[in-house]
């Protein structure tokens, strides 16, 4: 019975790939900062802290791992956290894992990574790419763009504002892609890099792709709202966004993550990775989708 260890098993896609680990029959630990989160899994699971202020003690949890999945990163900066810190915290996990012999490791970036962006999440997932093949631990490296599922931040917080904004605003022109994939599709394709023996990088993309335009009008119309939906300046949206935020006591969306949009960066020219197509599941789903406001700060 292989040992795997993955981060964050009480958070969103960790969750998921957890229960999917346990039901394969595999031992598994995890290492999270929220041990004060409700343990859905209970003695089923060893929990670990993220040790990353004492690397002696993160090697030591990591001794009799063979697999770590690692899904730790954060998505803004933020005043208890930022992107140099997931960088700089994510390598010493690496170097851990490297003591602590861990024979293979599933590591979750981002479509289109590149080191020299001026984006901090795109460029230091390019970073932490590299740093991840110079350890010489063997690798999966898996490329999603935007997970959708039961309790996702972006798709539901659209359907949101398409329910409760009197007017739903899209940033631009809103020709530039995105290619969601299914939570569950994505801890299936964890799985499988994590008995996948050889080196391998994956482009973890759904099995539909959309302009912003049209994912927008898609949600609409699945939900059954007529509201207008209208083009609108990348600065308007980031307001109201920021508005939205305030309110909530959240963080909406920011101007990194409207650039990384705009720019085209959660598409890759590639084949799907997942098999389960966003419409259809939005469609079963249609009663409840962007009902509540997932608030992305309250789950830290």
């Amino acid at each position: 019975m292989k040992k795997i260890t993955i981060t964050g098993a009480f958070g969103y896609s960790g969750k998921y790939t957890t229960q999917k680990l346990l039901k394969k029959g595999y031992k598994v630990q995890t290492i999270t900062n929220s041990l004060n989160k409700k343990n859905p899994f209970g003695n089923k699971i060893e929990v670990s802290k993220l040790e990353f202020k004492n690397p002696e003690k993160f090697t030591e949890i990591l001794q009799g791992t063979d697999v770590l999945i690692n899904t730790y990163w954060v998505r803004f900066n933020h005043k208890k956290f930022t992107h140099n810190k997931a960088v700089e915290n994510t390598k010493i996990m690496l170097d851990a894992a490297k003591k602590a012999g861990v024979k293979k490791i599933v590591h979750v970036s981002i479509t289109n990574p590149d080191k020299n962006s001026d984006l901090e999440y795109f460029k230091g997932k390019a970073e932490l790419e590299e740093y991840l093949k110079q350890t010489a631990i063997p690798f999966s490296i898996v490329r999603p763009a935007v997970l959708f599922g039961e309790q996702d931040i972006l798709i539901n917080n659209i359907a949101w504002m398409i329910r409760h904004m009197p007017i739903m605003g899209i940033f631009g022109k809103g020709e530039y892609k995105i290619q969601p994939i299914y939570v569950h599709d994505f801890a299936e394709l964890l799985i499988k890099e994590a008995e996948n023996e050889q080196n391998n990088i994956v482009n973890a993309i759904g099995a539909e792709t959309f302009t912003y335009n049209e994912l927008v009008k898609t949600i609409a119309k699945i939900i059954g709202s007529k509201k207008p939906i209208i083009n609108v300046s990348p600065w308007l949206g980031y307001w109201v966004g920021k508005i939205i935020s305030s309110i909530k006591k959240d963080v909406t969306i920011t101007r990194p993550e409207i650039k990384g949009l705009m720019d085209n960066l959660l598409y890759v020219d590639d084949e799907p990775a997942g098999k389960t197509k966003l419409t259809d599941w939005a469609e079963k789903n249609k009663n409840t989708l962007g009902k509540t406001y997932s608030n992305e700060l309250s789950r830290r």
